[in-house]
């Protein structure tokens, strides 16, 4: 009876064990929404206007190609970006989080910010930029470059998203691939007052003015740097912001306190690097800050100008009162042309720079 119940119970309404029907396996790239690849490639414009606004490309790939006298703005974060014969093009293109390369164009102008960037067969490209590494041309001439200089409302959740960090910009740092035998260069720097907006005109339209852009130095998502435009000033100071969840913020506002106060220091460069215990005896000569360099990546300021070590002390005084928080500081200009060397090789061979 045992074995008749057995059996009935599994007949009763219900399939034989072994013709049940088994649900088919749905695998994690079965869930994803379908793209249309059309929808990412921007190819022969003439004389036109393309906008992508944010959240309409979502890490995707992007290909420009066979536009002239067009200005194409792709206000979102990007996997990574070609644009190939392209002439007289005004181009804006949102944190990348791989490579920008960039082929056989001429005469335009560009805005990114990227992990690499590449250029090979093009001819008078001026480019705002954000790098994580160092730049390459090739085959490449009159090439220009500046920092870049942008801001709108969801860049900074942008920028996070492409995995980008904001003091990690090697824009001047350029590497020529072919370089001119009789020791003349294939690219150069704008000066420091050039404008965005006289090389990429903000596009229009009400979309685009609710998304509060600005260009200019002090609104600018990314630090202003001096970068390899050649010194100015003599005395140079290091400042470390060590990582307590509060250091970018810390970092921003310490370099915005400097340019208020004293307008003619500058930033040179900037760097966001993780370092052990050990890397800061040999960078700092102190193990005074091993215990902090295990918190996160630490941020790293070279500034520049007169006055610029005996300023960054007592700002640092002024932002530290109250807290726990721990900051490095040059202390004296002697000392900072040493400690400024050994932070940024340090960083350059962590970044393989």
């Amino acid at each position: 009876m045992g074995c008749l119940f057995s059996c009935l119970k599994r007949f009763n309404g219900q399939m034989p064990l072994e013709e049940t029907a088994e649900e088919p396996k749905v695998y994690s790239w079965d869930k994803r929404e379908r793209v249309n690849v059309q929808d990412f490639i921007i190819d022969g414009k003439k004389g036109e206007t393309v906008v992508k606004h944010a959240g309409t490309v979502n890490g995707e790939q992007i290909v420009i190609q066979n536009c002239q006298d067009s200005s194409i703005y792709i206000f979102d974060h990007i996997a990574t970006v070609s644009v190939d014969d392209c002439i007289n093009c005004n181009i804006f293109l949102g944190p990348i989080k791989t490579s920008v390369f960039i082929r056989d164009c001429k005469q335009c102008r560009v805005v990114v910010a990227c992990q690499q960037f590449r250029t090979r067969d093009c001819f008078q490209i001026d480019t705002f930029l954000l790098c994580g590494t160092q730049p390459i041309i090739e085959s490449s001439s009159r090439m220009r470059f500046a920092c870049f200089r942008y801001y709108y409302q969801q860049l900074e959740h942008q920028f996070r998203s492409a995995g980008l960090s904001i003091f990690n910009n090697n824009w001047s740092n350029i590497h020529d691939f072919t370089p001119v035998p009789d020791g003349d260069k294939n690219f150069s720097y704008l000066p420091p007052e050039a404008k965005v907006e006289d090389f990429v005109p903000m596009p229009e339209g009400e979309e685009v003015s609710s998304m509060q852009i600005r260009v200019d130095s002090e609104s600018s998502m990314v630090p202003q740097t001096w970068g390899k435009r050649g010194m100015v000033h003599e005395e140079s100071c290091l400042i470390v912001f060590f990582n307590d969840g509060g250091s970018t913020e810390r970092a921003i506002k310490f370099v915005q306190t400097v340019r208020s106060r004293k307008p003619d220091c500058i930033l040179v460069q900037s760097k966001e690097v993780s370092m052990g215990p050990d890397d800061a005896g040999r960078v700092f000569g102190s193990h005074s800050y091993a215990n902090a360099t295990r918190q996160g990546p630490v941020v790293g300021l070279h500034l520049s100008g007169e006055g610029i070590v005996s300023l960054s002390q007592a700002l640092v005084t002024e932002m530290m009162t109250g807290t726990t928080d721990l900051v490095f500081v040059s202390q004296s200009p002697e000392a900072a042309t040493a400690q400024i060397e050994n932070f940024y090789n340090f960083a350059d061979m962590q970044m393989g720079i």
